[in-house]
Parts: structure tokens; C-alpha cells; sequence
């Protein structure tokens, strides 16, 4: 079926959520106009609608191919990608002075984020290359940056992350590529990189290589690994592409989903280039600090990921919804003259309106922790620019962690919902399920993500900014008490089951808190058993959050519409209103369960021990 951009659903999260006005008030985002915002949105819906979505279910259909080193995309990607560059959409979030828009990260995400709807592998180019440029801006020289980031941001060249080796997988003290230095200051690598997302293609004239490697001298573990820029091909000093470089795709894997995505098997210093025995790179910043610099790039990459969790969500939602729409099967529960669309049986509401909640819930939240970036980095006030940068920080693998196992579920309800004609193929709804599966994986699984937030950013601040965000939720709590008492039936009792479910789940925040407060290092296994469940539990309550905050902006719209004009159509806020609340009632009870698994941590910790399963 075809994809629609949700632009209301994305304006009312900018503007009710997310504070896009304060964000375009912010220095460096004078050019940035609301009306210029708006026209950025429309277009990017016209153009990924009419040149994205297109190549979704031919790309799965027909994937990369691999011959003889040579990769080649499936039909339409590389035109479209073209046509991608020149509409200046890789150039959307960076600097105007390296050729780029520099517009906030909350615009580019929400554009973004369409581009992963309208078809998830065509998107997975463009999201690397963004991270080797934010990568290069901020630890590259003066001439790595020359050389490559105008051409990355004109979409000319691409870019990938060079990681994961056969024996290394995510422990990346396994790294083994050898970067041998020469007497003209470049290094000749050689070794071994596995799962390069569009490590090779046909899509761009050059593409930029970031990778993890190991000087003769370093030492053992994370402490020695270093990162260099290896292109395909040299540039030349007018900065066109020149001679071939010595690294190559030796094959491509065949995957799970995102089959148009070609994911490469590259070799490092097999002599087949122009250039000699090993490939010619470039040290990015110092020797020994690669892992520092390349978690630059990761943690764009995972608040990106985080992102294609909630597009392949409204993907799958939006089929879903459709077909219910026009399945007719059985009567009505109550009784019927006839038979009647799925979508009037109350099972396939559930799953439906859980769809679009979990959505909806994981677009409001991304969008915040956006705005918390553009903060951070332009407010006038530091203390407010620390504030907002903890956050950030804190939220970025919740995003990753909670909206990827979401677009799981939902692509799985989406399935469901189509019953045995979800099953095959000929619907393209299984096709959002394969896709969406390694969406928890990529860029460090879930269990990376939870340990991350467990053991970087709680034990950080000991917690601090995690009882700052209860705080705040405390002042929506008041805000949905005063709306319940001015909402008429059913509205009021929605909202009042909304406001304590709210509380409870913030309750259960806080016993998750102190039982890992409580149990600390004296019994890390016991804390780390439950760092899943406690990530989920902090997805769950910080989505629900911010549904119980577009729950009271919709009431007072809805109380003010026959006084005030508002931009929202009174349809729209009754259906907004009726997600939010539905998620208050359905998902936010998920919390107390997610923190109770977090509690059995100690019971978890022995159930391992005596079972046969390591």
C-alpha cells in the first residue's frame, strides 16, 4: 500500500511537545522560520511519498547483488538517491558553512524519519553519512574535513562505519585491523570488516570508509584502537575521485529484512587495487582514542535508529489500519445485519489503537530528546545547556532500546491484524516485521543500550537527572488533575485513569531506582539482569509521559475551540486524545510488571547459575 507523511501528528508533536517555537528562537537558528519549517515538511512528505516509498517493496523483492567485487542496488535507488542529494537533503542538519542547511536536529529528525517509512534500506545510506560527518566536524583535521565533508554533505560521496570484525562481533577490544604507518604521514591498513551497511554500492561516486583499527605499538583492548578515513577511491587534489583503493567487498550477507540494504563483507590490503598492498588511510584525530571519537558517530546513529524504530512502526500502522478498514469478516459482537470490517471487532481495536500508541508514544518521545539536543548546543544560559545535554544523553539509548523492540511488537501486531494474509508475502505487512527485527540489533543491541544507561548515565550523576525527569512528571500530574475536572464524560474518567497510571508507573520508577541504589556493586549481576526491563520500564513511563502531555494540550484545545481559532481540526484532537489515553490505560501498567522483573534481578542472577543454559 501506499505511505502517507502523518504531518499532523508530526506539527502537533513539534509544536505541543517538543517546543519548536523555542527551539527556532535559539542563536544560530535565525534563518529558520516557522513558515520555512512548514515548507521543509511538505516537501519532504511530497518528495518521500512520491520518490521513496516507491522503492520499499521493489527493494525486497529485488535486493543488492553482489558480483565480482561490484554491487549493484536495486532498481530506482540510484537515480533516487540522486535526486535525493541534489534536493539538499543529506545537507539538512549541517553547518551552512560546509555546504549544509543547518537546520535543528528536531526538523532534520522528523524528515528523517519519513525517509525510514517511505523504505527503511534505501535510508540506511544517508543515515551513516550524517555520522561521518558529524564524526569529521567534530575530531577531524582541517584538511580531513576539506577534503571530505562538502562532498559527504552534497550527497556526492557517502559514508560507513567500520566496526565489527568476524571474531570481534560487539566486543570491539577484539578489534584486530592493523594500520601500518608510512612515511608520507598515511597509514596502510589491512584486515578483516564484517556487516558495513552499504559498504559497497552504485548509489555515489566515492565512498568514505570510518574504521576501528590497531597501530604495530598499541596497546591491548579498547585503550588501543584508533580510527582512520579510508575512501574507495584517493582523492585528487581538486578533490575528484582518483585512484582505486585497496579495499573491496568480497560479498554481500543475505539478511533477515531490509534486503535492498546492501551489507558488506569488505577485505583491507589484498593488493587489488592502484594504490598497492594495503589500503591508504588517514588518522582521524590522535592514535589510541578511536573508540572515543567513533562514539561520535554510534550515538547519532543510535538516536537514528531509535528514530527508524517509530518509522517502520507508522508504517506498519498505517497498513494495518487500512486493511482493517476494508476486511469484512464476521459479525459484530453485539449483533449485526451482516458481516462487518475487522476493524469493528473489539480485539482488532486493541491491537490497532496499541499500534498507533506505541507510535505515537516513541515519535513524541524522539522528537523531545531532539529538542533537549538543539538546547544543549545553542542556549544562551550553560546551566540550561547542562541540563538539556544530561538529558540527551541519558535518553538517546532509551530511544534507540525502547522505540526498536516497539516497532517489533507493532510490526508483529501488523502481522496479526492481517491474520493468515500477514503471513505471506502478497500483503508486503511481513516484510515491516522482517524489517523491523534487526532495528534492536544494529548500532548495539538492546542489552547494549540498557547497560549504557545503567552503568554510563545513572551511575554518572547517581541518578539525578532520573529523578529530575519524575519531577517533571509530577507537574504533568497536576496538569491532568485540573483538565479532569473541567472534561465532561468520558473525557474525565479517561484522563483520571490516565493521571494514576501515570503515578503508578513513576512509582514503579522510583522502586526500580532504589532497588538498584540499594543493591549496587555489591552485586552487579543481580543489577545488569534487570537492565533490560528496567529500559523498557523508562521507555514505557517517558512515552507515557509525554502522551499524558498531549492528552492535556488537546483537552485545552478542545475546551478552547469555540473561542479561540486553533490549526488542529476538532477530528484530529479527538482521535490525538483518544491514543493518549488509550495508552495510559493499556501501556503505562506495563511498568509495574517491567519493574518488578527489574526487583527479581537477585532471583534472576541465581536462576542462571543453576540452570544448564551457559
Amino acid at each position: 500500500m501506499s505511505y502517507h507523511v502523518p504531518l499532523a501528528d508530526i506539527r502537533f508533536t513539534l509544536k505541543e511537545l517538543a517546543g519548536l517555537d523555542g527551539v527556532l528562537a535559539l542563536p544560530g537558528y535565525e534563518e529558520a522560520t516557522p513558515d520555512l519549517v512548514d515548507a521543509v515538511l511538505r516537501e519532504n512528505a511530497r518528495f518521500v511519498e512520491q520518490a521513496i516509498a516507491p522503492l520499499n517493496r521493489a527493494g525486497d523483492r529485488r535486493p543488492a547483488s553482489w558480483r565480482d567485487g561490484t554491487v549493484t542496488t536495486p532498481p530506482g535507488y540510484a537515480e533516487t538517491f540522486r535526486a535525493y542529494a541534489q534536493a539538499g537533503w543529506q545537507g539538512l542538519l549541517h553547518p551552512p558553512a560546509w555546504g549544509g542547511q543547518g537546520l535543528p536536529k528536531l526538523v532534520a529528525a522528523v524528515a528523517n524519519e519519513n525517509i525510514n517509512s517511505a523504505c527503511l534500506a534505501f535510508s540506511l545510506c544517508p543515515l551513516l553519512t550524517d555520522g561521518v560527518i558529524e564524526a569529521l566536524l567534530a575530531v577531524g583535521s582541517e584538511a580531513l574535513r576539506e577534503t571530505y565533508v562538502p562532498n559527504l554533505v552534497a550527497g556526492k560521496w557517502t559514508g560507513t562505519m567500520n566496526l565489527t570484525e568476524p571474531q570481534a562481533g560487539s566486543d570491539l577490544a577484539q578489534v584486530a585491523m592493523r594500520a601500518v604507518p608510512q612515511q608520507d604521514g598515511t597509514y596502510r591498513l589491512s584486515g578483516q570488516k564484517i556487516f558495513i551497511t552499504y559498504g559497497e554500492h552504485d548509489m555515489a561516486e566515492n565512498i568514505v570508509h570510518l574504521v576501528l583499527a590497531r597501530t604495530p605499538d598499541a596497546p591491548a583492548g579498547v585503550k588501543g584502537i584508533s580510527l582512520f578515513v579510508v575512501p574507495k577511491y584517493l582523492p585528487t587534489a581538486d578533490g575528484a575521485p582518483g585512484a582505486r583503493n585497496d579495499v573491496w567487498c568480497a560479498s554481500l550477507e543475505d539478511k533477515l529484512g531490509i534486503h535492498g540494504s546492501p551489507t558488506a563483507v569488505l577485505i583491507y590490503g589484498d593488493g587489488k587495487g592502484e594504490v598497492g598492498a594495503g589500503a591508504v588511510g588517514h588518522l582521524v584525530g590522535e592514535e589510541n582514542r578511536g573508540l572515543e571519537y567513533m562514539f561520535i558517530m554510534m550515538n547519532a546513529a543510535r538516536y537514528a535508529v531509535g528514530q527508524q524504530g517509530v518509522a517502520v512502526a507508522e508504517r506498519a500502522t498505517q497498513q494495518a489500519v487500512a486493511y482493517a478498514r476494508e476486511r469484512v469478516q464476521g459479525r459484530a459482537v453485539e449483533g449485526s445485519k451482516g458481516p462487518v470490517t475487522i476493524a469493528h471487532h473489539p480485539d482488532v481495536q486493541r491491537m490497532l489503537l496499541t499500534m498507533r500508541a506505541l507510535t505515537e508514544g516513541g515519535r513524541a518521545l524522539s522528537s523531545v530528546t531532539a529538542a533537549a539536543f538543539d538546547l544543549a548546543g545553542h542556549h544562551p544560559d550553560a546551566e540550561t545547556r547542562d541540563r538539556n545535554r544530561a538529558f540527551y544523553e541519558f535518553m538517546v539509548p532509551v530511544v534507540k532500546g525502547f522505540c526498536t523492540e516497539s516497532a517489533v511488537e507493532v510490526a508483529s501486531l501488523g502481522v496479526q491484524v492481517h491474520g493468515g494474509m500477514g503471513y505471506i508475502e502478497e500483503t508486503g505487512a511481513a516484510q515491516h516485521y522482517r524489517d523491523a527485527r534487526i532495528l534492536p540489533i544494529y548500532e548495539g543491541t538492546t542489552a547494549i543500550q540498557a547497560n549504557d544507561l545503567i552503568g554510563r548515565k545513572l551511575l554518572r550523576d547517581g541518578g539525578a537527572t532520573a529523578r529530575h525527569l519524575l519531577q517533571a512528571m509530577r507537574e504533568t500530574l497536576d496538569a491532568l488533575q485540573q483538565a479532569e475536572a473541567t472534561a465532561s464524560a468520558p473525557d474525565a474518567a479517561g484522563l483520571a485513569l490516565m493521571r494514576v497510571n501515570l503515578a503508578q508507573a513513576m512509582q514503579a520508577q522510583q522502586q526500580a531506582l532504589e532497588f538498584m541504589a540499594r543493591t549496587g556493586m555489591g552485586n552487579v549481576r543481580a543489577v545488569f539482569a534487570g537492565s533490560v526491563p528496567f529500559l523498557m520500564l523508562t521507555g514505557v513511563l517517558a512515552a507515557g509521559w509525554q502522551m499524558a502531555r498531549a492528552a492535556v494540550a488537546c483537552h485545552r484545545h478542545l475546551q478552547d475551540a469555540g473561542n479561540s481559532p486553533t490549526e488542529w481540526s476538532p477530528d484530529f484532537l479527538r482521535n490525538k486524545l483518544a491514543t493518549a489515553i488509550f495508552y495510559g490505560a493499556h501501556i503505562l501498567p506495563r511498568a509495574a510488571a517491567l519493574s518488578a522483573a527489574v526487583q527479581a534481578g537477585v532471583v534472576t542472577d541465581t536462576c542462571a547459575k543453576y540452570s544448564d543454559i551457559a
